[in-house]
């Protein structure tokens, strides 16, 4: 069994009608693109967590989205001696969540969070945009969600 802390954590797969999704670029890893995700806080749930969280680091409330399922929990630990928030690494659930309404004028992401975000289909993620601790995990949510084999 092993040792090592895990904060919980959420992350969101916003997905168009036309099946690309949406993926953003770190603000402090340029080249390293994610799923917009954060912490849960104590006494919130995955759906509340979720919520503030999207709204946070890119100005969506619930309005323009519908969860649609979410898989996991996916884990990842930190290199060896590190640690975020008193844990080792991440335990993360992912939402796929639908768009039901244009966010083109409102979607903005956190300037602290993010350089840029754009729309791809799922079997353009390059498995090398990924920062390399949350590669695997990455693969793996591609394949449960999209059946996509990331290379």
């Amino acid at each position: 069994m092993s040792d090592l802390v895990y904060r919980r954590n959420v992350a969101i797969i916003l997905r168009r009608s036309d099946g690309c999704v949406l993926v953003c670029e770190r603000a402090d890893y340029p080249g390293s693109w994610q799923f917009p995700q954060g912490g849960i806080d104590k006494g919130e749930t995955n759906a509340e967590a979720l919520e503030r969280e999207v709204r946070e680091e890119i100005s969506l409330t619930p309005d323009y989205y519908r969860v649609v399922e979410h898989r996991g929990p996916y884990r990842y630990a930190f290199p060896k001696g590190v640690k975020k928030h008193g844990c080792d690494g991440q335990e993360q659930v992912y939402f796929l969540a639908d768009l039901i309404q244009s966010c083109d004028a409102v979607l903005k992401p956190d300037k602290k969070e993010f350089r840029d975000c754009k729309w791809i289909q799922p079997e353009k993620f390059q498995l090398t945009w990924a920062g390399e601790i949350k590669r695997d995990v990455y693969a793996q949510v591609f394949r449960d969600i999209f059946g996509v084999a990331l290379d």
